[in-house]
């Protein structure tokens, strides 16, 4: 599928990592990158991701040549109308994990994709409902996995999501923080 396209991952994740590299798609990963994520208060919940993603696609460190397409993604947790992005301190994810204990969130990730002439973002939603979480099981989750890198500091994949998801309404690779299925059909279009 990819042609002469060489596709770039503007991305830290080892999740994202993972999932692109499920679809079977030779790809590099370059993180150079001077866009500062933070999102105006007030904002529609929403539109954060998509700023984000387009800001990390805009703020790539150098221009990109003709056989390139860049893949920028940001995923946001939203409950209550309320963004949760990525917890700071350990207090931070315990509010977030509580937050999310016994009740239902949207998982939103937004997607750009971008070559030297244009660029497409496009965003998937994810409803996610979690079990009534425990203090001592968000204590044991939060000492023994790394939430601090991950939207709503969970992550599916992990303990917490075996225990405490009890329903998943849309993707699961979503949630995980790239929508493939989407991405598939965006670079099908985009090539």
């Amino acid at each position: 599928m990819q042609g002469r396209k060489k596709i770039i991952l503007g991305s830290n994740s080892p999740r994202r990592r993972e999932l692109l590299a499920g679809l079977r798609l030779d790809f590099m990963v370059d993180t150079g990158n001077s866009f500062v994520e933070s999102a105006e208060p007030g904002a529609d919940p929403h539109q954060v991701p998509v700023d984000m993603s387009l800001g990390k696609s805009h703020g790539f460190h150098r221009p990109l040549e003709d056989d390139e397409i860049l893949i920028t993604a940001d995923t946001v947790v939203i409950i209550g109308g309320r963004v949760l992005g990525k917890p700071h301190s350990r207090e931070e994810a315990e509010e977030m994990l509580h937050a999310l204990s016994g009740k239902t969130h949207e998982v939103v990730t937004a997607v750009t994709l971008r070559d030297s002439s244009r660029e497409k973002c496009f965003s998937v939603s994810t409803l996610v409902e979690f079990c009534r979480l425990e203090d001592a099981e968000i204590d044991s989750y939060i000492d023994n996995f790394r939430p601090y890198d991950k939207a709503g500091a969970y992550g599916v994949q992990e303990w917490i999501g075996y225990v405490g998801i009890s329903r998943i309404e849309g993707s699961l690779y979503n949630v995980m923080g790239l929508p493939v299925h989407r991405i598939w059909q965006e670079l099908k279009e985009f090539l």
